[in-house]
This record gives structure tokens, C-alpha cells and sequence, in this order.
């Protein structure tokens, strides 16, 4: 596989799967791996899309932790879109995962409406105009609502699922009011939260969102999720999402 200037070629530990990323732009986190663990008892016929896909980690993580038979990644930036094509590629993965390098605000072109039974996403967290702005285009592109907002990824993803449709989101709790304003605009029901903290006695600084379309009112507060031990070291469930298990001692 040839890389361009900058890029390498991580090993995700998982499945033997790898991902291609370019050191001058937006790398993936641990959100993103939580979401795709959050969202993983999907059926396998169902028709998923992954708005602002990146390098493409959701496809190919969601590709190892369900049966799903088909995923569609879209990705605005050019470049970005190509580096997770290739990561298909590497990890063979073609046969089930599409990238399309497009804006999400062109879907119902694409696709018409009610077309898919899941949405799944990792959008820029930052408003416009807000914190450190300092970056490359592509890492602004990736945490800055500059190619779409939050209520145009939720009003999109309204218009493309089909009724009863499901709404996977992680994002950032200082924005929970306006997400769950926005879902409810839209009919995305909120049906269920869990909030990752860093350890027991830090706020949490990740919320994993489930939605439903045309949903009847009612939401589930599940546990929350830490991430490290007192001690530094990973939570035994952490070990698990990262298909990891401790030595024995």
C-alpha cells in the first residue's frame, strides 16, 4: 500500500484490521471506538451510513463488531475520503464498505428519503468561531462545524432514516441541551445516554446518544463509562470495548 506524505499506517489491535492517517490531520480517538462499541447490536441486513466518516474507523470497527452486510461512509474532504477508501482497501473490506466523498447536506440526492435504517456519526463537537482555531483545514474541518452544523446532521439524518429508523451520536455534554432539543425537533426520539468519564471523580467528557425515529417519549440513563482506573490503567470494561483482557498475575 503507498502512502502519501505524512500518512502511516496504524494497527487498530483488532481483527488484524489497520487504518491509514496523516500525522498533519485529525486522528482518531477514543470516541470514536466507544460509539462503535455503543452502536453494535445492529441486524445485519440493516442499511447503515456514517456521516462524516474521517478516515473511515466506524465502517471498518462496525465491520468487526457486527454481521452488518453493507456500510456507507461519507466524507466531504477529498483527501480525507481518499485515505479511507484506501483503508478499505487494505483491510479488504470493499465487499462491504462504500466511501463517498460528498456533503451529508447532498444525501437526499444521493439516496432519496427513508432510506436507511441506521445512522450512526462522530460530528465536529466546536460551534463555529469557538476555541482554538490555530490548525490545519483538515483538523478545523474535523472538530469545527464548518461544512455542516449539528442541527444539520440531525435534520438530515431525520430525512434519511425510515420510520422507526436508529440515531447513534457521541458528542460533548456541554452541548446535551441543544442535541436534545434538536433530536426532538426532528423526531429523532432520544432513547437512551451514557456518559464517559475519565475516571470516578472527573465530569464526563463524552455522551453517547441513541435515538429513535418517531419514537414514543421515554429515555434510559445507562451507567456511566470510565475509561481509567484511580491507578492510570485502563477499566476492566475499556479492556473489553478494546478487545483487550488484563495479564493475569
Amino acid at each position: 500500500m503507498e502512502l502519501n506524505k505524512n500518512e502511516r499506517i496504524d494497527d487498530l489491535e483488532f481483527k488484524g484490521y489497520k487504518i491509514i492517517q496523516n500525522s498533519e490531520g485529525f486522528c482518531f480517538g477514543i470516541d470514536a471506538v466507544l460509539l462503535s462499541d455503543f452502536a453494535k447490536n445492529l441486524k445485519k441486513n440493516s442499511k447503515v451510513i456514517d456521516l462524516g466518516t474521517g478516515t473511515g474507523i466506524l465502517p471498518i470497527l462496525l465491520s468487526g463488531k457486527t454481521q452488518l452486510k453493507n456500510i456507507i461512509g461519507i466524507e466531504i474532504q477529498e483527501e480525507v475520503a481518499n485515505m479511507a477508501k484506501r483503508s478499505i482497501e487494505l483491510n479488504s473490506l470493499k465487499d462491504k464498505v462504500e466511501i463517498i466523498n460528498d456533503s451529508i447536506l447532498n444525501l437526499e440526492k444521493l439516496y432519496g428519503k427513508e432510506y436507511f435504517d441506521v445512522v450512526v456519526t462522530n460530528p465536529p463537537y466546536k460551534k463555529l468561531n469557538t476555541g482554538i482555531q490555530n490548525e490545519s483545514e483538515k483538523k478545523l474541518i474535523s472538530r469545527h462545524e464548518i461544512t455542516a452544523n449539528l442541527e444539520e446532521f440531525i435534520k438530515v439524518s431525520k430525512n434519511i432514516l425510515k420510520d422507526k429508523g436508529e440515531f447513534y451520536m457521541v458528542h460533548r455534554p456541554e452541548r446535551l441541551v441543544d442535541i436534545l432539543y434538536l433530536m426532538r425537533k426532528y423526531k429523532v426520539e432520544p432513547k437512551q445516554i451514557r456518559f464517559v468519564s475519565p475516571n470516578v471523580n472527573k465530569e464526563p467528557n463524552l455522551v453517547l446518544i441513541k435515538g429513535i425515529k418517531n419514537a414514543n417519549e421515554f429515555l434510559k440513563f445507562e451507567k456511566n463509562l470510565y475509561v481509567y482506573n484511580e491507578d492510570g490503567s485502563y477499566t476492566d470494561e475499556i479492556l473489553e470495548i478494546y478487545n483487550k483482557k488484563k495479564e493475569e498475575k
